[in-house]
């Protein structure tokens, strides 16, 4: 099977966190698979609320919005090196795996990107 070639992922730029994450995703994306867009610019496409764009990951995958680990697998899924994760997280003990500890991430984040200031 194929890495996803059409994968729109919004991040919130004014985190320190998700702008290393992304910078470094970028990096792996050589073939371009991934739309990355600032979901706190008020001029880029948002077709969520803007609040609950940045208050949880979201990515669009073939027309289809995810969020939280979901969204992460399909990122993992646009990148070769990182395709087999992706496709081991559409298991579903995997992926409730991955969205409870996406969950507990959630609750420390703002202490991390205190970490990173």
């Amino acid at each position: 099977m194929q890495p996803s070639r059409n994968l729109i992922v919004w991040y919130d730029s004014a985190c320190l966190l998700c702008r290393r994450e992304i910078a470094l995703l970028r990096r792996l994306d050589r073939a371009g698979r991934i739309t990355f867009i600032d979901a706190a610019d008020p001029e880029g496409s948002c077709p969520l609320d803007r609040a609950a764009l940045l208050a949880r990951f979201h990515a669009q995958e073939n027309g289809r919005m995810l969020s939280g680990a979901a969204a992460f697998a399909a990122m993992w899924r646009a990148i070769p090196l990182l395709w087999p994760l992706g496709q081991a997280a559409r298991l579903p003990l995997v992926e409730r795996a991955l969205e409870w500890a996406y969950l507990r991430f959630l609750k420390v984040r703002p202490r991390l990107q205190g970490l990173l200031r």
